[in-house]
C-alpha cells in the first residue's frame, strides 16, 4: 500500500515515487536525466540497491532494495561520524534522509542551471513496500510501462530514460541485472512477461 510516511528499512525493496510541484519539469532537457541518475547513485549507493527506474519528464519511478542493516549501520556511522546508539538512533530516518538529501541535492543544482528558486519535488515520496512475490513483480513492470502509459512511446523498451534496455544490455550496470532478470525467470521471460499490452486490467505471466 502507498504510504508518505512508511518507513524505509533494511533488506526490504520498495516502489518509489514523486513528481514535480504545479507544472514544472524534472528534466528540462536530455542531460539532466543522466545528471539525475549520478546524483540517485553519489547519494544512496551506500545505503540501497537499484533495480529499476524511468524517468519521465515531470516525475519518475525507483524500485529499490535497502541494504542489510549492517551496510546501512556502517554507512551511517561513516556520515555522522558516530557510533550507533540501539536506543536513539533511528536507522529508517536516516535512510530517508538519503534520499531527501539526493532529491535536495538535484534540486539546488537545477535552480542553479536554469536560474529558478524554490521547491521542486513534492513534499513527501510516496513509497509502496513490496509485501509478496506479486507486488515486486507488478512494480517492475510498473515502472517499464510507464512510458507507454503516459503515451511517450507505443511500447516498453522504446523510451530512453527508463532502465528495461539497460536490464537486457551486457554491458556494465549498477542495477540489479541479473537479480531481476532471474525474479522473471530469465532474460527471455523478461522480454516475453513485458510484450503484454499495458492497457490491460489484470497482468499474467506469459509461459515462454
Amino acid at each position: 500500500m502507498q504510504n508518505y510516511h512508511q518507513p524505509l528499512l533494511p533488506s526490504e525493496t520498495y516502489h518509489l515515487f514523486s513528481r514535480a510541484v504545479g507544472n514544472e519539469k524534472i528534466f528540462i532537457e536530455e542531460r539532466n536525466y543522466a545528471y539525475f541518475l549520478q546524483k540517485l547513485a553519489s547519494h544512496t549507493s551506500d545505503i540501497a540497491y537499484i533495480l529499476t527506474y524511468s524517468l519521465l519528464p515531470n516525475h519518475f519511478h525507483i524500485v529499490v532494495q535497502i541494504k542489510p542493516f549492517e551496510c546501512v549501520a556502517k554507512h551511517f556511522e561513516m556520515v555522522k561520524k558516530k557510533p550507533i546508539d540501539p536506543l536513539s538512533t533511528n536507522i529508517p530516518d536516516f535512510i530517508m534522509e538519503r534520499f531527501s538529501n539526493f532529491l535536495n541535492s538535484y534540486t539546488k543544482s537545477l535552480n542553479k542551471m536554469y536560474m529558478r528558486k524554490g521547491a521542486l519535488f513534492m513534499d513527501y515520496v510516496k513509497r509502496s513496500k513490496v509485501e509478496n512475490d506479486w507486488d515486486l513483480t507488478s512494480f517492475i513492470f510498473y515502472t517499464h510501462k510507464n512510458a507507454v502509459h503516459h503515451g511517450y512511446t507505443s511500447q516498453i523498451g522504446d523510451w530512453k530514460y527508463d532502465a528495461y534496455r539497460s536490464l537486457l544490455s551486457d554491458k556494465p550496470t549498477k542495477l540489479m541485472r541479473e537479480e531481476v532478470l532471474n525474479w522473471f525467470g530469465g532474460k527471455e521471460r523478461f522480454i516475453a512477461f513485458h510484450q503484454q499490452p499495458v492497457n490491460i486490467k489484470k497482468i499474467i505471466f506469459c509461459d515462454i
